[in-house]
């Protein structure tokens, strides 16, 4: 039962006069459901627990309804009871309780509660109202926007800065969540667990295709953020291709029972180009030579035979490029919806735009850590792992070692920080290609041809070879993953050697 009182006392807007005219418009509201949530706080504050976390007064349609719920919140903060009669003299002057029957209005609203059990109940009609109402006034704003073009202004600009206030309007005050106990949380982790126990391969995530990988990873998990780093041509696009391209293949293969539907956005490499690196490396003919049109015949026709088999992958790809994080998170979801999306790719993360890239062009490392923390969100929220590479800083170059190691990330402290798994790709084949030596002014044939030697030896013994550094793992150790890789085809593999711990 709600609060008898004349709710038109705290009406709004005026109805129109004269015969004929038409009503206001009125945004959503449900002025009973507030003076009930009301009520009930003001005769047992214990019921701000229910809805103190996702509540809000802006989110009350009433003005007064604002301030005596901000007041009820902040004096219950301070240890106090929030009453009729606490709250009397902070509203004896309020102008905007005056309109609705002054100080006794708060005893009126507190008198006509019958029972206390639907506050969790009003909470939520309030807030999804709010929701309602903003999204109201988002759909004017944009109307607005559109009508007004500017010359510095496309209509991306403003699709971009509605995907933005979409998702702010999302993720601010969420009614979902909460604390789930030890008894759930420890039910889900046996169901994973057992998983992994049943099958074949010990992989509870989504697989790289990639046996030592795998073992090193358990898989590519739920709701974690894995980053893929590495310098110019070591690979990691090959890398994320391979991985993505087996994981939607064991989807297809399994029935659905392992593996995942992908999604790729490839903001570097067009769409065509990503599938011509799949079918090479399916059909095991160099790429370089299908883009010169040097194949024979034979060689062709096992290039269309791959094609034709590889057309029911469920593998997405979105080339569109300098895409923002909000504009990412609304395309997975729409993936998620339509194909049940269940791995994200992104390549890369340093060509994404956060919501207000032109404000915010000024300082990238603030930038990348909205990118970060967005990336971060999508896997919680679609419960999918995120697969991001990113691009090194030039200081690896500068070491004897080129390892590379977490401090070489670009803008690395939001990216080492949100990631649940960083990994590096270090190919020394291809530092020692280019360190051929040459004999030095004064040195003997001999000498000269010893070092050759010596330097030829070592470029065999790493020749198609690629180390995976797992340099940070949330949920396990850290170590070397050693891969057999074909730059012909770009295609990594599983080599036949024990990775280091």
């Amino acid at each position: 039962m709600t609060p008898s009182m004349n709710t038109a006392s705290v009406a709004i807007l005026p109805r129109p006069s004269g015969e004929g005219a038409a009503p206001y418009r009125v945004l959503p509201h449900n002025i009973e459901a507030e003076q009930g949530l009301l009520g009930a706080l003001l005769v047992d504050n214990r019921g701000l627990e229910k809805v103190g976390d996702f509540l809000r007064g802006e989110h009350f349609f009433v003005p007064a309804h604002q301030r005596i719920f901000e007041a009820i919140r902040k004096i219950n903060d301070r240890g106090q009871v929030a009453s009729p009669v606490t709250l009397k003299i902070y509203f004896e002057q309020d102008a905007d309780l005056k309109e609705v029957g002054g100080a006794d209005y708060l005893a009126e609203l507190a008198g006509n509660v019958v029972s206390l059990a639907n506050t969790a109940d009003y909470g939520r009609t309030i807030y999804d109202l709010h929701l309602r109402r903003e999204l109201i006034v988002l759909g004017e704003d944009m109307a607005h926007d559109a009508n007004a073009p500017g010359i510095d202004r496309e209509a991306n600009d403003c699709i971009e800065q509605a995907e933005a206030r979409l998702y702010k309007l999302a993720e601010t005050g969420q009614v979902r969540g909460g604390f789930v106990s030890l008894k759930s949380s420890l039910t889900t982790a046996l169901e994973i667990a057992e998983k992994a126990f049943r099958a074949d391969t010990h992989v509870t995530g989504v697989t790289t295709g990639l046996r030592d990988l795998d073992q090193k990873l358990g898989g590519l998990h739920p709701s974690d953020l894995l980053i893929l780093a590495a310098r110019p041509s070591m690979g990691k696009t090959a890398l994320a291709v391979n991985i993505a391209f087996r994981a939607a293949e064991k989807h297809l293969l399994s029935g659905g029972k392992e593996g995942a539907v992908v999604g790729f956005f490839s903001l570097e490499m067009s769409a065509d180009q990503l599938a011509t690196r799949i079918l090479s490396e399916q059909a095991g003919i160099s790429g370089d030579l299908i883009r010169k049109g040097q194949v024979k015949e034979a060689d062709f026709q096992k290039f269309v035979q791959a094609s034709h088999r590889l057309t029911q992958v469920p593998l997405f790809i979105d080339d569109t490029p300098a895409l923002s994080i909000s504009a990412i998170r609304t395309r997975a979801r729409r993936l998620k919806r339509q194909h049940n999306l269940g791995l994200l790719v992104v390549d890369y993360l340093q060509l994404l735009t956060g919501t207000g890239s032109r404000q915010s062009s000024e300082n990238r490392v603030l930038e990348i850590s909205e990118i970060t923390r967005g990336l971060k969100a999508i896997a919680k929220e679609f419960s999918i792992p995120v697969l991001a590479l990113s691009q090194l800083s030039r200081a690896v170059e500068q070491r004897e070692d080129k390892r590379p190691m977490l401090s070489d990330l670009r803008e690395s402290g939001s990216i080492e920080q949100d990631s649940d798994v960083v990994m590096f790709i270090f190919r020394e084949e291809y530092y020692l290609s280019r360190e051929e030596p040459s004999q030095k002014v004064g040195e003997g044939d001999e000498k000269f041809y010893e070092r050759h030697a010596q330097w030829a030896q070592k470029l065999q013994e790493v020749s198609n070879t690629a180390e995976t550094i797992v340099a940070k793992q949330r949920h396990g150790p850290i170590g070397t993953v050693r891969l057999f890789f074909d730059p012909n085809v770009t295609r990594f593999s599983d080599l036949d050697r024990t990775y280091s711990e």
